[in-house]
């Protein structure tokens, strides 16, 4: 039982970064229909940018952290406003080239950053280092940090969205955003103000888990991890986003403790071929049909 109740820690803590990730990829097609291939590259561009305050110009942990989200949620409306916008009315395929496109290139820019380069760096927390005992079982403050900030970025967004003009106003857009548009809401720059959002929570997510993998240019590469949780959490639906990184981080603990090696590295994708065998929109998904 004390194996079992630290697997189900720790999964749940690398399943909150997924989740965190995933949340990303949700907001931006709910509100317009793009899938973000570049959203691990936005997350690895995030921990470069916190580490960039933190150590390379010493600014601290708690002055780094609000000032490295800022920067991301700037840069995620610079994305879609030169990227994104000049392709509206596009087939999707030209989105999907343009995410992807840009997560290599944003790879291969922090590889030519001076002080980035491709080596790896190490970005702490206040409370990294440390452990806590509870009835013999060993949890990390990294993945305690996780938990906590996950479930209160969860409850700001539920405020948010709920009870705020402004989330209200995303709500409606990402519904139909002709109706939205015809109602007087500014679609464009909801739009802009989502992709900027997404790429502040990839920014905490790169920031709680930079103390556990480091930074490097290719820690990016977890968005392939993420983006199984948002497909089987449901891809339309915040909290299934949630529920499908807490899955997928479970899936991977449990396999790679009673599996034989190399199980880890496929189990999520397993999982979503099963979900997709039992309910193809997802766990929180809805089926949508259209009339041709």
């Amino acid at each position: 039982m004390t194996d079992v109740a630290q697997l189900l820690i720790s999964g749940a803590a690398i399943g909150c970064i997924y989740a965190l990730i995933a949340l990303g990829f949700v907001l931006i097609y709910k509100a317009t229909e793009v899938v973000n291939f570049a959203q691990g590259d936005v997350m690895m561009l995030g921990a470069f940018v916190a580490f960039t305050f933190s150590s390379l110009m010493g600014l601290g942990f708690w002055l780094s952290l609000p000032l490295s989200l800022i920067v991301m949620a700037l840069f995620g409306a610079l994305f879609d406003r030169l990227l994104l916008r000049p392709i509206i009315g596009m087939p999707t395929f030209s989105a999907v080239m343009v995410t992807l496109a840009a997560g290599f290139a944003m790879r291969g820019i922090a590889s030519m950053v001076p002080g980035w380069g491709t080596d790896t760096h190490s970005l702490k927390a206040p409370w990294s280092d440390e452990v806590i005992r509870v009835a013999g079982i060993v949890v990390s403050t990294d993945h305690l940090a996780i938990l906590l900030i996950t479930a209160l970025l969860c409850a700001l967004l539920y405020v948010f969205f709920k009870g705020t003009r402004i989330g209200i106003a995303m709500q409606a857009a990402s519904q139909n955003q002709l109706a939205a548009y015809y109602m007087g809401i500014p679609v464009r720059r909801i739009n802009s103000l989502i992709w900027s959002i997404a790429a502040a929570v990839a920014g905490l997510a790169a920031v709680l888990l930079a103390p556990i993998t480091f930074v490097h240019n290719n820690m990016g590469f977890i968005g392939i991890k993420a983006f199984p949780a948002a497909v089987v959490g449901g891809f339309g639906s915040i909290p299934g986003a949630i529920v499908g990184g807490l899955v997928i981080g479970w899936v991977e603990a449990f396999a790679g403790f009673y599996l034989p090696e190399g199980f880890k590295d496929i189990a999520a994708y397993i999982v979503v071929l099963l979900v997709l065998m039992v309910k193809p929109s997802g766990i929180f998904g809805q089926m949508r049909r259209k009339k041709v």
